[in-house]
Order: C-alpha cells, then structure tokens, then sequence
C-alpha cells in the first residue's frame, strides 16, 4: 500500500509510476554525439525493469556546451534519427522519456567541446575530464545569451520530434544556467547579473520560450536548491528560484543540491555512501509546500523503505533513482513484488571512473553499460548442483546469478555473510570516498535475501577443507573464498579494524597515499583458490573467482563472478 508505484502526471503526460531515472552521463555515445547500440541496450534495460519516467543523459544545446567526450548530442538535426530511435525503443517498455538539456558553460575545455568556453563571467574553473586543468571562459555578451537561449529552444524542440515526452532544463550543479544563478560564478552588472531575478533571466527566458512555442510540451526544472558553499547560491534563493519556475510554466520541479565547488568536497552532488539517505529530502519538502507543480526528489533515495515513504509522507511527489537503477535495472519492478534489489553503495565508482575516460560502470553491477556484451556471452548453467564456497560479495553474486534454475549451497566458514566487506567499511576510504560500514552491511544483506528467496541454502560456521567428503555429489565447485594476509597479519588487521582503529588519524593520513592502499588491497594479501581447487573431485568442474584468484578490491572480485556465472 503505496503511493510510488501509483500513476501520476507531468504536465499532460501521464507517468506509469513515480520512479524517475535522472540524467547520468554514460559516455556510451559515438565521438560525434550519436546514439549507439550500446546506448540504446542501457537505457532500455532500465526501461524494462519498470522505471516511469527515463530522462537520458545531459545533452547540449549547442556544441560548445558539450562537457563530456560521447555524450549524446542534440545541437543539431543530424542527432535526430539516433535519438528517435532511442526513445521508441524505451517506449515500447511501457517507460516515458525525457532528455535533459544542458549547458556546461564554463565547466568544459576547447579540447572537449572543439570551441573556447563561454559562462556569465570571466572567472576561472577547474575542469576535470580525464586530466584536470583550469580554464577561464568567454564572458558572454547580451547578444550571445540570446543566441544560446534560441538554441535551448531549438534543442527542445528536435526533443519533441525525436518523440520526447518532456524535456528537462539544466539549472544544476554548476553548469552555465546554474552558473548564472551562483554569485561567486556571475559578476555581472547588466540584467543577467546582480539580483536573484536577473541571475535567474536565462533560465526564465528560456523556460518560457518552450512553452509559447510549444504548447502542452511539458518542462522539467531541475534546480540545485543549494550550492552547499558560502557563496553559491543559497536555499533562501534556491525556493525563490523554484517558485519563478513554477510561475513561468515549469511542470516539474527536480529539487538536488550541490555545485562544483561545494565544500567540502563536490563529490556531494552524487552524494556518497557517509551521507544520510534522502540527505536532499528536506530540499524537496519545502519546495512543495510552495508549489503547485509536482516535485522530484533525489539523492540517496534506493532503499525502498525511503523511496515509499518520501512520496507517501507526501514530502515528494516522484523519486528520482540514478546510482540505484545503475546497480539494479529492475529496482522498480522487485520493489513491486516485495523482492530484494541489489543495492547501490554509493561508492562512486560509476562517476568517477566515467570521469577518468571509460564509460559508466558499476561495482555491484558489471553489466551496466555491458548490455549487449553480456547478452551475446549467456550461458549460465541450467540443471546443476552448485556448490559456492565463501558468502563474500564475489560468492553471493555468483550464487544470486545462477540460483534459478539450479540447486545452490553455499559454504562459509563464518557464522555469517561479508567476507572482506564486513571490514571495508572500517578504512577511511572505500574506493575515493569515506567509508561506510552500513551501507556494504546492506548490500550484503540484500544479496544474501535474494539468494534464499531464490533457494539457495547456506551452511555457515562450515570450513569445508576439514570436512571430508562435504563436496561429493556437486557438479560444479565455485571458490570463492577471498585472499588472506601475508606474514600472519591477517589476525592483527582484523582485530585492529574491529577496534575501530581503522578510523583513527594515524590510519587516514596513512590510507591517503594510494601506495599504501595499493600495498594492503594488493601486495599484502595472496589468493587462496589454489589450496581449495585441491578439493574438487573427478568430474566437477571447478572455478575459482574473485580474491581467491588474485588479491584485489571488490570490482574486480564482484566482476569475476559475474563473468564465470555468464560463462564469460
């Protein structure tokens, strides 16, 4: 009995449920800008797993807006058949579709977007797009504002050709509309500067210019509310903002927070696995009070729990899921039927690594954005018994995998699930951001609940090494039983991490030197497969996967997994 899986509208369209995919940059694209097979294969996925509205990545209005190499273009008419066809293919899921267009301003270099960047003023900007360097923009003339309003307008309209149901306006996370509106960002003494309303003329501009020249075509506002810097934009100005949108035609408001130069750290625009869930809720809240338009909220909203009860505490109207609907394409259609949904760390992994060169990936799921590669590979096993050695997050993931289907049982030698994750929260750092016990604690609960749900059994205080014959009858043997320390340190590490010294200064300023977390993911620790591969029988077949093949993180171990259940 809940409101989120009930239909809604936006504007004139109605939206099958309140779950929105928000925009991600994939890098999926081709080099010009075109939707590729790979592209389509993603989002699609999303769309059959049940999500309502999909809005695809950020896409420029004009080409020296472009702030990722592969984004998908729509600055011009040759992007229209790639995304029309992108679109009908996510209609044929039952999903709605939206587009975001977006401008970086000044947060793009000449290398990525062919042009010298343009922004309100001429302030300076690190840009970071594999390699980082500072860059100071063009400061845009009146003449050169209205030419890019035009271009807003001309991209949402090729939107509504490509079949687009909505669009969704930019106004966020430091980008040229969100530029104007941040202080430090606009240093303007014209109209377009200065005071909240003229900081907020672009936007307006070119929010009622849409809706003139396309009429009943609906218009999301997607606005960080806070810059979460002292002199960004504030809150006070944030609600303002929302509600001039509201007033000039806005059939959403999408509330986020967060700026580029956000303290401590920007990392808060994709807030990471130390921030409270629904951390932007609030935000939301107290728009719509103000409002009359529905509003979407995000940030840390893929526990089920927290999704529901944001919509029905009526604190917001829809929920947008990103880092979620990356690990877990069918988030939607399990959180339906009362199921287990592979839960999303918020480690980051998929932005950051996106921002490094490659395209979107992610740590608890190796197939986004692998769609297509992992389709063609299919071959998990059918009819067999299925012994899984280790309940850490590689075994889990590889019992989950093939649990239908198959006869699964799973060996742990401790009295519960984890493995290396019931201490990697302990370390100041997992992947680039801080560390947080809880949320690998729910993962790993969540993938442990999807594995009995599916029948897998699980014998735990059980080394099956000291127990013979544990194995026989088996027809495939899966080891994944993780790496240990070297030189006996593996009771010290342990103990220490439990104590909770793994948070003491000492061990931050130590786990700031990537050497040092190379040296203890890596070096310190050795496989343990070979010594188990021993145990199987005559006719098993054995793998062994993650740790246990070579020491490493959890991406690696949670990727091999994946491959061996794919038959890859």
């Amino acid at each position: 009995m809940t409101a989120l899986f009930t239909p809604m509208h936006i504007g004139n369209v109605e939206i099958r449920n309140r779950v929105v995919m928000p925009a991600m940059v994939t890098r999926l694209a081709d080099a010009e800008g075109h939707v590729t097979d790979a592209t389509i294969a993603y989002f699609k996925a999303r769309a059959a797993g049940g999500v309502g509205l999909i809005t695809t990545e950020m896409a420029s209005p004009e080409r020296v807006g472009r702030h990722r190499a592969r984004e998908i273009g729509i600055y011009d008419d040759r992007f229209l058949p790639g995304l029309t066809r992108l679109v009908k293919e996510m209609h044929s899921c039952g999903a709605r579709v939206a587009i975001q267009i977006g401008h970086a301003g000044g947060h793009t270099r000449e290398d990525i977007c062919g042009e010298p960047p343009i922004a309100p003023s001429a302030v300076p900007y690190y840009v970071f797009d594999v390699t980082g360097k500072t860059i100071i923009p063009i400061a845009m003339t009146k003449e050169r504002i209205a030419q890019c309003v035009l271009a807003f307008v001309a991209a949402a309209r090729r939107a509504r050709e490509a079949g687009f149901d909505c669009v969704e306006l930019h106004v966020a996370h430091g980008y040229l509309l969100s530029q104007f509106l941040c202080p430090e960002e606009n240093r303007r003494d014209d109209e377009y500067g200065g005071s909240l309303a003229n900081r907020a003329r672009i936007s307006m501009e070119i929010l009622q210019q849409i809706k003139r020249e396309m009429p009943g075509f609906p218009v999301v506002f997607r606005l960080s509310a806070d810059d979460l810097f002292p002199t960004g934009l504030q809150f006070a100005e944030g609600l303002e903002v929302a509600k001039r949108a509201a007033f000039a035609g806005a059939d959403a408001i999408h509330v986020t927070a967060g700026h580029y130069r956000s303290l401590p750290s920007a990392q808060i625009k994709s807030p990471p696995m130390a921030c409270p869930e629904g951390i932007f809720l609030d935000y939301a809240a107290r728009i719509k009070a103000e409002v009359r338009v529905p509003v979407i909220a995000v940030g840390r909203l893929g526990n089920p729990a927290v999704a529901m009860a944001a919509v029905d505490s009526g604190k917001a109207d829809f929920v947008a899921l990103g880092r979620s609907l990356i690990a877990d394409p069918e988030w939607v259609e399990k959180v339906q039927r009362s199921k287990p949904v592979r839960r999303c760390l918020a480690c980051n992994s998929c932005s950051d690594e996106m921002r490094g060169g490659d395209h979107l990936g992610c740590l608890v799921n190796p197939i986004a954005a692998n769609e297509i590669e992992f389709a063609a590979a299919s071959t998990l096993p059918k009819g067999e018994r299925v012994c899984v050695i280790g309940a850490g997050p590689a075994g889990l993931s590889y019992a989950s995998l093939v649990a239908p289907g198959n006869n699964v049982t799973v060996f742990e030698r401790e009295n519960g699930p984890g493995g290396a994750f019931r201490y990697a929260g302990k370390v100041p750092r997992f992947q680039e951001v801080e560390a947080n016990q809880e949320s690998l604690n729910a993962y790993i609960g969540e993938l442990e609940r999807a594995c009995k749900e599916n029948g897998v059994m699980f014998r735990y205080g059980i080394d099956v090494s000291r127990v013979p014959g544990a194995l026989r009858g088996y027809d495939r043997i899966v080891i994944a039983t993780g790496a240990r320390y070297r030189y006996g340190l593996g009771i010290l590490v342990t103990s220490l991490l439990g104590l909770g010294w793994g948070k003491s200064g000492i061990m931050r300023r130590l786990f700031s030197s990537e050497r040092l977390r190379n040296w203890f993911y890596y070096r310190a620790r050795q496989g343990t497969g070979k010594a188990y591969r021993m145990l199987g029988m005559p006719g098993q077949k054995v793998i062994v996967i993650g740790d246990a093949t070579r020491a490493g993180k959890g991406k690696e171990a949670i990727a091999s997994a994946f491959r061996a259940a794919y038959g890859r």
